[in-house]
């Protein structure tokens, strides 16, 4: 078994959402011990966005780490666990809200669609939007 980013980078479907962890500064903290749940978009998911708002976001790192670290969360939860919760507060310090069952879970407005992907230091869950914190999402679609 490896760690969430030695496992997600293997994963086609996630490769934008690797560059970002990697130009974001977070890759190592997903390859270190601890235990993370990692919520990663698609690279469909990205699709929404115009190429402009992309590059913005990439080109302020500080901006970009805020937007990955709201894809964390502190601890190793499956969608069970997830399900049972009405929020939680991501590593951004922001919450995300939780509605659904643990066979469709939503995150936000985001749908997993494919869950409990065990590795060394936790657990993934692939989605199908990209999340944005509120501060975030305002200026993007500015």
């Amino acid at each position: 078994m490896k760690s969430i980013f030695e496992t997600a980078r293997e994963d086609e479907r996630l490769s934008t959402s690797v560059a970002m962890l990697q130009a974001g500064g977070m890759a190592e903290t997903l390859r270190e011990e601890g235990e993370y749940t990692a919520l990663f978009p698609t690279n469909d998911a990205y699709s929404g966005f115009s190429r402009e708002a992309l590059d913005a976001v990439v080109a302020d790192r500080e901006r970009l780490a805020a937007m990955i670290r709201y894809h964390v969360l502190q601890g190793k939860l499956t969608a069970h666990e997830l399900s049972q919760m009405e929020a939680i507060r991501t590593l951004q310090g922001d919450h995300l809200d939780i509605t659904g069952t643990p066979g469709g879970i939503r995150l936000n407005d985001a749908a997993v669609i494919q869950a409990d992907i065990e590795c060394t230091n936790g657990i993934y869950h692939v989605i199908d939007r990209v999340l944005l914190p509120r501060a975030v999402a305002a200026r993007v679609q500015r």
